[in-house]
């Protein structure tokens, strides 16, 4: 069973049969059947249910844009990348902004300045020909440290957050330091809106 019903059947596609092969509170995987609008014939895939998530770009009052420095099992890497985290709650819109403050808090310290706003930035598929997770992005600003400074998750192992010019996150990006698709993806969108 999919987590959210983000993803509908619509114009040509139909899904004929899913299996559950694998199931557990943070995603599931399934074999389905479904035709498509170019493939008419009924076919199989193998696809991964996960959470929604939420990324988040906090930008200081002077600029910079915070980062954290987070170990990443699946490649064996210690990255740098924007706070990020798993929907818990509903999608509803409210639930979604309330899950990016918190990674806000929890990843890096930070919150919203008193006057500050939370830009959305829409979503998109972090790896669309396999899995219908989908990410929410955001732009806070101004951020100030919280007063009790971070909350990481214990399932997670953050090294460190700091803040870089606008400048230097570009010059990252184009070395290829910074390979985190969701940071990749916030950057873009607030280049392609015209907010960096």
């Amino acid at each position: 069973m999919p987590f959210h019903d983000f993803i509908r059947d619509a114009d040509g596609w139909q899904t004929h049969a899913s299996e559950a092969l694998f199931d557990n509170p943070h995603l599931s995987v399934h074999r389905v059947t479904v035709s498509s609008p170019t493939r008419p014939a009924p076919f199989k895939w193998l696809v991964c249910h996960r959470k929604s998530a939420v990324v988040i770009a906090p930008q200081t009052a002077d600029g910079r844009f915070l980062l954290v420095r987070q170990e990443r099992v699946p490649i064996r890497a210690t990255i740098w990348e924007f706070p990020a985290g798993q929907i818990d709650d509903t999608a509803e819109p409210e639930a979604i902004r309330a899950t990016a403050a918190r990674e806000l808090r929890e990843e890096a310290g930070y919150e919203l300045a008193p006057g500050g706003e939370i830009i959305p930035l829409g979503h998109f598929f972090p790896s669309c020909g396999f899995t219908d997770e989908h990410s929410h992005l955001f732009l806070a600003r101004p951020v100030v440290p919280h007063p009790l400074g971070h909350e990481h998750d214990p399932g997670e192992a953050i090294t460190e957050c700091r803040a870089f010019a606008p400048a230097e996150l570009r010059a990252m990006i184009a070395s290829g330091e910074i390979a985190d698709a969701n940071t990749l993806a916030a950057f873009a969108r607030m280049s392609a809106m015209g907010l960096l």
